[in-house]
């Protein structure tokens, strides 16, 4: 078996839920605090062994491509002003991974843009992480998925739960649990009525696929709105191949949604030693005068 030592980040996307701000602005560089999304999601396959990583990009997004390139001016201004700690954090963002670009010229779906890392991940087994989502944990995520794919020798997805009533809004698996928290996919439904779905375990935005997904791709047509959907070469793939899915220790930080961008922020803001306890007070008295 082979080892995992690639990522593909897909991050093309317009980022539509997030203007006016997207406008200019490439939605995986919203910060958290003082890192944009992007970085946390680098960091976390840096974090599980991954070496190198293909950003699929496309016009527009040169700020991404910026973040993780070494900018000679700005580190001779920190240098000459003698701030070293800014230095050292420039630089582990450097050294985190070999980064590579591709673009997708076309925004036609997640799974197209899947098909543009062909070439990057050749006949090896890679993971595929979204540029937008944010997974937090004692131990990275993606780096459990690696770990089930090692015990499997198959395609394994994250799962999450959700509540019943908004399963509406993910791809579902129909799932059976095999042992502690991974699972035996059965089949896999898109945003099912909540009536009829299933079961509640939500597709959560992280992947380990072997090379075969490529020849489902292929085999994909248009979906929907228009679109190639990774969910439908998936369900293609299953008919072939085992599928799995494990249920990731952490939390899912869905950075797309504008409630959930507010909540993280004030989430991992509160999680730095020298804001919290200023911070807190400070939520403390905005809301003990809220109406």
């Amino acid at each position: 078996m082979k080892a995992i030592r690639k990522a593909v980040i897909p991050a093309a996307g317009f980022g539509t839920r997030f203007l006016p701000f997207t406008r200019a602005v490439p939605k995986e560089m919203i910060p958290l605090v003082d890192k944009p999304v992007i970085q946390y999601v680098v960091e976390e396959a840096a974090a599980a062994g991954i070496t190198e990583i293909l950003i699929v990009t496309s016009s527009g997004k040169n700020a991404i491509q910026d973040h993780f390139h070494p900018g000679s001016a700005l580190e001779a201004r920190l240098n000459a002003s003698g701030k070293k700690e800014l230095l050292a954090e420039l630089a582990a963002i450097d050294a985190l991974a070999d980064i590579h670009y591709v673009y997708q010229h076309q925004l036609n779906g997640l799974g197209d843009a899947v098909t543009r890392a062909r070439a990057f991940v050749g006949n090896e087994p890679f993971a595929l992480l979204l540029g937008d989502t944010v997974l937090s944990g004692s131990r990275p995520v993606i780096g459990q998925l690696i770990e089930a794919y090692e015990r499997t020798g198959e395609a394994v997805v994250a799962l999450e739960e959700v509540p019943r009533e908004k399963v509406n809004r993910y791809g579902i698996a129909d799932a059976v649990l095999q042992d502690d928290r991974l699972y035996s996919i059965r089949a896999l439904v898109e945003k099912p009525d909540p009536a009829t779905a299933p079961g509640n375990l939500a597709i959560a935005s992280r992947y380990v696929f072997t090379p075969e997904i490529f020849a489902a791709l292929d085999r994909t047509g248009r979906g929907k709105g228009g679109e190639i959907q990774l969910t439908d070469a998936m369900k293609l793939q299953l008919e072939h191949r085992p599928l799995y899915g494990l249920r990731f220790e952490g939390r899912r930080h869905d950075i797309g949604n504008k409630l959930e961008f507010l909540k993280s922020t004030v989430e991992f803001g509160l999680r730095r030693p020298e804001f919290h306890d200023a911070f807190a007070a400070f939520l403390r008295e905005i809301i003990r005068h809220e109406p």
